[in-house]
Parts: structure tokens; C-alpha cells; sequence
């Protein structure tokens, strides 16, 4: 949390000396509809710019995210022109004086291998441009260089040098943070890429043991575990979105509930209550599933003691600004010491079908103050509750990662 405090001051104090260059440059002019002094009038304006143009970059540097960036960044200096590219070329140029793409690459060579900034005359034949000048700035995150903001004007100046060098370690902010959610976004794909594997197999077996099982005494009701199965394990082995419905979450529990009771009959008894208000609320994907199938899985299945019989509840509950889901069993329970092993990974994942995992994507997604509460004993069953806030910013089922 401190380095995303850092990462904040170094985002606005940029802006800030950026919008003392951009106060220089109107201080004579009257602040319009009574905002204050011409320069707490150009401070707003700043800042109003920069909010505009940071969307784009928290993308990364593509030629696409430059162009949506560029006219911005370049109201923000208050230039003639102003350019983004990267490494090998020019990805966008806002302003006069366009000619001058390949002079400015020529340029730039040193500045992108050192990761300094640089100002240097430009040459011009055309009698018509405005611009003689230009500054280099670097774009670099953890010192590598991603490519470079230019400045262009028709003359020197120290205080552009500044505001320039400003504003790119600004857009190198973005670019930080876009590496950021590209790495966060990598981590949840890798946890629910280990969380298939590791149901998986054990599902499949047993599932495909049941319905071969019904294949010649009930054909009919083989039939009709096969599309559960089916329709399970295609919600399971998705593609395009990391986040779900409470909705279409207890959906695919409700297919593989219905194959559990088929290998298990009346040994297993499942009561669900759930608020019909709460069914559109968002969560990542596979979170509640693989506690379903933990609560299974010991109730019935593992553990040193043997049980007859199961009774397992699910309940999700409208708790104001979170929806609130239980999943409670009456299996033997666990010893709080191995759980809190197996939370923190020190265990053999097979100990606790995703428990681990599901709790870190929560505390990734939602912040620490959103694991899982898991309380259990020896004897005593385990209740695990998770907490989901309903409405949160970046979260929505179309997922981050949507993709077809």
C-alpha cells in the first residue's frame, strides 16, 4: 500500500509543476465564470486535462492509446506540437510541423538508450513552421525505457524543459500501473489455470463413473447427467472473462451439485436460500464452486473419519452495499492450525480444494478486507463465509480480460 501511495504523489506532483507552466502562460489572462485566480483557474485545468488523458495510457503504449493521449499531454504543455513514440517510431504527433517525424527519430537515439532527457535545434526548410526547438523526455519504468515525449516549440525554454520532463515521468506513471494491472491480470489467469487443474481431474473421474454407471439401467437419466456434465464443465473451462455472476456462478454449482447427488444419493442433502437481489452481484470467476466442492469433499469423501451422511448449506444474503454467501457443511471439520497452513500455501493444495486460491483472488480483487472468514474445529463442520461487495470500479462481468 505505501508504494501505491508513492505512486500517487509522484503522479500528481508532476501535474502539479505542469500546471504551473501552463499558469505561467495564461496569468494575464481573466479567469473565466469567477473559478478563482487566473493560476488556481489553470491549476483546475490541469488537472481536468490530465484526468482525461490518463485513461488511455493505463493501457500502455501502443499507437492507438498515444493518439487518444497526445492531444491532451499536448494541452497540458500548452506547445505547438507534441509527439509519443517508442522505441523505433513515432506512434503519434499532435500539432504543427508533422515533417519533422524522422528528424526527431534520428534524434532521440541517445535519449532512449540512456534514459536522460535531451534539447536540441530543429531543422527546417519549410517557412511556414513554427517549430525550431525540441525536448526529449524518456519514458522509463523500473529503468527500462518504453520510448519518449517530445515537445516541440518555436524557441527555448528552460521552463518547458522542466514541464516536459514533468509530464513524461506522469505518463511514465500510467505506464507503470498499466504494467501493473498486466501483471495482476497474468497472476489471476495462472490461479485459475491452477485451480482447473487441480479440480478437475478428480471431478471428471468420478462424474464420467456416474453416468457410465446409469448407461444401461436408466439410459434416460445417463442422458441427463451427460448435459449436466456438459454444461458444468463448459461454464468451468471458459474463455472470455475473468469474472462472473452470482447468478451463473450458483448456475454451474446447481450442475455439479446434481452429479454429486448422483454418485451419493440420499447420503448427501444440499438446502440453498438465496436473495433473488443479490443474483446479478459481480465475483471472480470460480470462487464459490471450488468451496462447494471443498465442503463435498470433506463432508463425504476425506479426512480420517468417515461420514454417513452430509448436510451441506448454501446461502447468499443481501447485506446493503455487499452480498453476503455462506457455504456451511457438517462434515468432521479441521483443525484451525492445519486450515490456517493451507491458506497460506504450506500444505498440498488437495488438503483444500482452492481455499487458498480463493481467498488470494478475493484479497486481490477486493482488498484484504475481503478473504475469506472460515470458522471450523475438530467435529464441529466448517462455515466459510465470503463477503462481496456489490458494486466495485474495474470489477464487471464482462471481465477485465474479456476476450473471445
Amino acid at each position: 500500500m505505501s508504494g501505491f501511495l508513492a505512486g500517487l504523489c509522484v503522479a500528481v506532483l508532476p501535474l502539479l509543476a505542469a500546471g504551473f507552466w501552463f499558469g505561467r502562460r495564461t496569468a494575464h489572462s481573466p479567469s473565466p465564470g469567477g473559478l478563482g485566480t487566473p493560476v488556481e483557474h489553470a491549476t483546475f485545468e490541469t488537472l481536468h486535462t490530465a484526468s482525461l488523458a490518463a485513461p488511455p495510457l493505463r493501457a500502455g503504449l501502443t499507437g492507438e492509446t498515444a493518439r487518444k493521449s497526445a492531444r491532451r499531454l499536448r494541452t497540458l504543455l500548452g506547445t505547438d506540437a507534441l509527439c509519443l513514440t517508442d522505441q523505433e517510431t513515432v506512434l503519434a504527433w499532435e500539432g504543427a510541423g508533422e515533417h519533422h517525424r524522422e528528424q526527431i527519430m534520428e534524434r532521440i537515439g541517445g535519449p532512449l538508450e540512456t534514459g536522460r532527457g535531451e534539447a536540441f535545434r530543429l531543422v527546417c526548410d519549410e517557412p511556414y513552421c513554427p517549430l525550431r526547438w525540441a525536448v526529449v523526455a524518456p519514458l522509463t519504468v523500473d529503468d527500462r525505457v518504453y520510448g519518449a515525449l517530445v515537445a516541440c516549440a518555436p524557441r527555448e525554454s528552460a521552463v518547458l524543459v522542466r514541464a516536459t520532463g514533468e509530464v513524461a515521468r506522469w505518463v511514465s506513471v500510467q505506464l507503470e500501473l498499466a504494467d501493473l494491472d498486466q501483471s495482476r491480470t497474468r497472476l489471476i489467469e495462472a490461479e485459475i489455470k491452477a485451480l482447473r487443474a487441480q479440480i478437475s481431474p478428480h471431478f471428471i473421474f468420478n462424474s464420467l463413473a456416474v453416468i457410465a454407471s446409469f448407461v444401461r439401467t436408466d439410459p434416460e437419466r445417463a442422458r441427463e447427467l451427460l448435459l449436466e456434465f456438459a454444461d458444468f464443465t463448459r461454464y468451468s473451462f471458459r474463455r472470455h472473462g475473468d469474472f462472473t455472476t452470482l447468478a451463473d456462478e450458483l448456475h454451474a454449482i446447481d450442475h455439479y451439485l446434481a452429479l454429486v447427488r448422483a454418485r451419493f444419493g440420499d447420503r448427501l442433502s444440499v438446502t440453498l436460500q438465496i436473495a433473488p437481489e443479490v443474483l446479478p452481484v459481480t465475483l471472480p470467476f470460480l470462487c464459490l464452486q471450488p468451496l462447494v466442492e471443498n465442503a463435498v469433499k470433506h463432508g463425504l469423501e476425506g479426512g480420517t473419519v468417515k461420514v454417513d451422511k452430509s448436510r451441506i448449506s448454501i446461502t447468499a444474503q443481501d447485506a446493503g452495499a455487499e452480498a453476503l454467501v455462506v457455504i456451511e457443511d457438517d462434515g468432521p471439520g479441521m483443525d484451525p492450525g492445519r486450515l490456517r497452513r493451507i491458506l497460506a500455501g504450506e500444505t498440498d493444495p488437495s488438503d483444500g480444494i482452492g481455499l487458498s486460491n480463493v481467498d488470494d483472488r478475493l484479497r486481490q480483487v477486493y482488498g484484504d478486507d475481503y478473504g475469506l472468514v472460515i470458522e471450523t474445529a475438530p467435529g464441529a463442520g466448517m462455515k466459510i463465509t465470503a463477503r462481496l461487495p456489490k458494486y466495485q470500479p474495474g470489477v464487471h462481468s464482462a471481465g477485465l480480460l474479456a476476450r473471445e
